[in-house]
């Protein structure tokens, strides 16, 4: 693992059309109803056997509610072989602190939380 990367830094990323792979962790009932947009879906319990997936992947960020488990995740992804030459983080704060801040979308493309108000309420 590579460290921890903040929401602005992931929203740049994303914004910038980065070549990069987020990675939300959290069951697909979750992924479902909010996630960060051009996101995928490999929940905690699957990745040891779905890591191969990301064998192509120059950068990962693992992304779940709080960024305590995404930790846990990028570091598995880390020690795997094939992801040797990739650069892994784990995005600080979470989705909950993303979604706050930049939103996030439900799978039919509707936003579900967005912008900077501070009155909004965690997408969770």
């Amino acid at each position: 693992m590579d460290g921890e990367i903040s929401t602005d830094e992931v929203n740049e990323l994303l914004e910038d059309d980065a070549d990069v792979r987020i990675v939300d962790i959290r069951d697909e009932r979750n992924f479902a109803h909010s996630h960060i947009p051009g996101s995928e879906n490999i929940p905690f319990h699957e990745l040891t056997n779905r890591v191969d997936e990301l064998d192509d992947a120059d950068r990962i960020v693992t992304v779940c509610p709080h960024g305590k488990a995404s930790v846990q995740a990028a570091q598995l992804i880390g020690s795997y072989e094939g992801t040797a030459d990739a650069r892994v983080e784990s995005m600080d704060g979470g989705l909950e602190k993303y979604g706050m801040k930049f939103g996030l979308v439900r799978d039919d493309g509707d936003e579900s939380a967005g912008g900077e108000s501070a009155e909004r309420e965690s997408p969770f």
